[in-house]
């Protein structure tokens, strides 16, 4: 596979924390390999989730479906994030590429780009998102040569990139979404983590969700779940770890889980540990975070998430991923026709796949084709994310 256009620089480490921190990641690898929530993706012979996986599931809040994508798909979805990489704009500031070429968010009104200083962890202890990163991770000290930004996160990812699009539409994907979710789950976001070598910023522990933490109906999946495809595979290095039963727990006190540690190395967390073409279901309500990437290795992963629909039916929410708006059947319907184009879109690049039928679109597949025209019209359709 080719290479993706990265910035090259010197790899440091964690300074007086590095040798805690790689003791840190070997004992959470170990963890997690004992964890028994990883194989390949089956169903039963009705096309039932095999119950043993959603049982691992809601044990653990996450679960690794093991040789999910095959080498022709990572193959397209690497010369998309390299085209993605090769188009962004030239600097935080610019609307234009390295080569001067318009970039690819430039005539876009939503927020796509989340930019980073190398190593850093800009959320953590800041009122980002309702305050939901509470704490600071350690920050590296960067080498010299780092850029004074990086691009780590392209969001409304569908419209950039036809590959996202065609994963988004995998048919066995989308069963788990049903089994998990029921058969009228909603979109949530989607998007694509890009932690570069050496300058990869952290992600502070957090919990997705911030609407439903009171409501008297919560439970373990009321905040639904993403989806991690993971295009090289991730190590405890460079991946995202997760609190493993901590989706259970409803609202967690991470300051107070970071001062019992001592650290921002949380002991009962644990690595995602992941080959090229693994995908993850990971709850949102799961304590997770990722630190800087100190690493010689790239994670590209792309995200993409589902929600119950009575999750978000009547919901007023936004702020987020999105200006505030009620979610309403007309709302969620539109947000919803994007998964229905991705199951053509991924028909037509892979035609011996049987296609996932959606049932809220059930009889209208038709009305819901493919084409150069409707993927124009999906500019800017993550201003209509189900955030909550």
């Amino acid at each position: 596979m080719a290479n993706l256009p990265l910035i090259k620089v010197p790899i440091v480490d964690y300074g007086p924390d590095q040798a805690a921190m790689e003791q840190y990641r070997k004992n959470g690898e170990e963890r997690a390999l004992r964890l028994g929530n990883r194989g390949p993706l089956r169903f039963d012979r009705e096309g039932q989730l095999d119950p043993a996986i959603l049982n691992a599931y809601s044990r653990c809040g996450f679960y690794v479906f093991e040789g999910l994508l095959g080498k022709e798909e990572l193959e397209d979805i690497e010369r998309d994030v390299a085209e993605i990489l090769a188009r962004a704009p030239v600097n935080k500031q610019a609307k234009v590429d390295s080569q001067g070429r318009p970039a690819f968010d430039a005539d876009c009104t939503a927020r796509n780009i989340s930019w980073v200083k190398p190593l850093s962890d800009p959320l953590g202890g800041t009122g980002f998102a309702n305050g939901r990163h509470p704490v600071k991770m350690i920050e590296p000290t960067a080498p010299k040569e780092a850029p004074e930004y990086v691009l780590q996160l392209v969001l409304g990812s569908l419209q950039f990139s036809d590959a996202c699009l065609r994963l988004y539409g995998h048919p066995d994907l989308l069963a788990v979404a049903e089994a998990v979710n029921g058969e009228d789950f909603t979109p949530f976001n989607e998007a694509v983590w890009i932690k570069q070598p050496g300058l990869g910023g952290s992600v502070a522990w957090h919990q997705d969700g911030w609407t439903h933490w009171d409501s008297p109906a919560l439970d373990e999946g009321t905040h639904g779940f993403n989806f991690m495809a993971q295009l090289y595979g991730c190590n405890a290095a460079n991946g995202l770890w997760v609190v493993p039963g901590s989706h259970r727990r409803n609202k967690v006190d991470i300051k107070a889980m970071v001062e019992d540690a001592g650290s921002d190395r949380l002991p009962d967390a644990v690595p995602l540990i992941c080959a090229p073409g693994d995908v993850v279901i990971c709850n949102r309500q799961a304590v997770h975070g990722s630190f800087a990437n100190t690493s010689e290795d790239v994670r590209v992963t792309l995200n993409f998430g589902f929600h119950r629909r009575r999750s978000v039916l009547g919901v007023v929410s936004g702020g987020v991923h999105n200006p505030v708006a009620v979610y309403d059947e007309e709302r969620i319907r539109e947000r919803s026709r994007v998964i229905m184009y991705a199951i053509d879109a991924r028909h037509q690049r892979f035609p011996n796949e049987t296609p996932y039928a959606y049932k809220p679109f059930a009889g209208q597949e038709d009305r819901y084709r493919w084409t150069p025209e409707v993927k124009t019209s999906l500019k800017d359709y993550n201003l209509l994310d189900l955030g909550i």
